[in-house]
C-alpha cells in the first residue's frame, strides 16, 4: 500500500482479536509503496482464506501474498 499506516490500520482491522504481528518489510524505491509481513496462527484453512480474501479485498491494500 501507499500509507504506513492505513496499511497497519486495514490489517488490524481484518485480524480484529487476533494475536498477531506486523513488522516492516520494504518499500520501493521511489517510496510510493510499503510492504508489511503479518504473523499469526490461525486455527483452520477455512480461516486463512478468509483473512487472506478480506485483506485482498481492503481498498488500502494493494497486493496480498
Amino acid at each position: 500500500g501507499s500509507d504506513q499506516g492505513q496499511l497497519r490500520s486495514a490489517i488490524s482491522e481484518v485480524v480484529q482479536d487476533s494475536s498477531s504481528t506486523v513488522s516492516y518489510s520494504n518499500a520501493s524505491k521511489t517510496g510510493k509503496y510499503h510492504c508489511l509481513n503479518l504473523e499469526l496462527v490461525v486455527h483452520s484453512e477455512e480461516n486463512r482464506n478468509a483473512i487472506y480474501q478480506a485483506l485482498k479485498a481492503h481498498p488500502d491494500i494493494v497486493l496480498v501474498l
